[in-house]
């Protein structure tokens, strides 16, 4: 997974869906629960969807960490209830439930967590820095905010946490109001990673804003839906080469009047676009222009 600067891994969106099956992209006959088998041997890096709309087990994300292969990494979408229902107000009973839920299982093979903000929220800088205060910044943090978790996780665990290791967090933003050169200061500050989002009708902004670059592609033209052609994976494959080469694209622009110090960004790119089983060979496309092989 390495190129020229950080370490790039591109990914898919979660990986149980029905339509991959019969050999689209899963093998005619492949058994379901072998699919994570499957995919985490073609890709760098998977998304975990389900950890927005509820808490997961700790057996679940214990089996996810022993299906996948050496150095393969998980992002995990943070919860609903933190950014959608509370808003990012007083979170912290949630993130204790989050991060209790078994997340920590994942051990060596956690990768960022995503934080999706609704299509209805404003940037507010104060309400934004409570809560990037509020995040754990490595493992160790993530258990002891764990332990005070409210008896909601079904079945808590962090058995796999080792202290030292850093926990990123990436921010993913829709509302237009987000267009203000202090948003990415901010996040500059709190060590947070502004996601590049691609989707028709949404606002992109290309600014780097800590140690990783965290990139959504949507669709081109549908969301969820249509695909990316030669001319675009190409052009992706440029602006992956060039976050990881220490700079920022020109194109989405940047929000920011200064821009990012130069410095190597690992990267993570994941295709979203999975309605009409465009996901994992778009990403299979871009990771051959980028001259990934596949981990296994």
């Amino acid at each position: 997974m390495a190129s020229v600067g950080g370490t790039v891994r591109v990914g898919i969106s979660g990986w149980r869906y029905a339509p991959w099956r019969g050999g689209t992209f899963y093998t005619d006959g492949l058994k379901q629960r072998c699919e994570l088998h499957h995919a985490s041997r073609r890709f760098g890096a998977i998304e975990i969807n389900g950890t927005f709309y509820s808490l997961q087990r700790a057996s679940s994300f214990r089996s996810w960490r022993d299906d996948t292969p050496d150095g393969f990494l998980f992002a995990i979408k943070g919860g609903r209830f933190v950014t959608h229902m509370r808003r990012l107000k007083d979170t912290e009973p949630a993130l204790a439930n989050f991060f209790a839920s078994g997340v920590l299982e994942l051990g060596e093979k956690l990768g960022p967590v995503l934080w999706q903000l609704p299509a209805s929220f404003r940037f507010d800088a104060d309400r934004l820095a409570g809560f990037f205060d509020a995040l754990p910044r490595t493992q160790g943090e993530a258990v002891t905010l764990a332990r005070r978790h409210d008896g909601k996780p079904k079945e808590p665990g962090w058995s796999g946490a080792v202290a030292h290791r850093p926990i990123r967090h990436a921010l993913e933003v829709r509302h237009p109001s987000f267009a203000d050169p202090a948003f990415p200061e901010l996040l500059r500050k709190h060590r947070v990673t502004l996601v590049l989002s691609d989707a028709p009708g949404w606002a992109a902004y290309g600014d780097a804003t800590a140690d990783f670059a965290y990139i959504r592609l949507h669709g081109a033209e549908e969301l969820y839906a249509s695909g990316y052609d030669d001319a675009a994976i190409d052009s992706w494959a440029e602006r992956v080469r060039i976050f990881a080469g220490g700079r920022e694209p020109d194109d989405p622009p940047r929000l920011a009047e200064r821009k990012a110090p130069r410095r190597q960004r690992d990267v993570f790119v994941f295709f979203d676009n999975d309605a009409k089983v465009r996901a994992p060979h778009d990403a299979m496309a871009l990771m051959r222009r980028l001259d990934l092989a596949p981990p296994a």
